[in-house]
């Protein structure tokens, strides 16, 4: 069970690496602007915005990632860092579309559900 805990926390990892790169370096490119449905305008008034929220997302999967390469001591610091995905991910759902809360909450809230149940 821990294995695939940490499979899955890997994937949210994963997920926010892409997050950074679609925020920071895509946001106002062709997939960014398709991706976000955004305007081309909005896109780029809104560039560095997006650039400031993509480094938070790659805070949380250094966290993760972190968490993961410590093995078994690790544990809080996954947990906490999961809360994180998990409190981003409501919020976003609840401020941007609620379609943030199928890919980036509910991914970590199952990580750390099967975490917790493996220890």
């Amino acid at each position: 069970m821990n294995t695939v805990a940490n499979l899955l926390i890997a994937l949210v990892a994963l997920l926010h690496v892409y997050f950074l790169v679609l925020e920071m370096f895509l946001w106002d490119k062709p997939f960014g602007i398709k991706t976000f449905r955004l305007t081309p305008e909005f896109a780029a008034a809104s560039k560095a915005l997006a650039a400031n929220q993509g480094l938070y997302n790659g805070f949380l999967a250094a966290g993760l990632a972190w968490g993961l390469c410590m093995g078994a001591p690790g544990f809080s610091i996954k947990v906490f860092f999961l809360a994180c995905v998990i409190v981003a991910g409501i919020f976003g759902a609840l401020t941007v579309s609620r379609k943030i809360l199928y890919i980036q909450a509910v991914p970590a809230v199952i990580a750390l559900a099967l975490l917790v149940i493996s220890r």
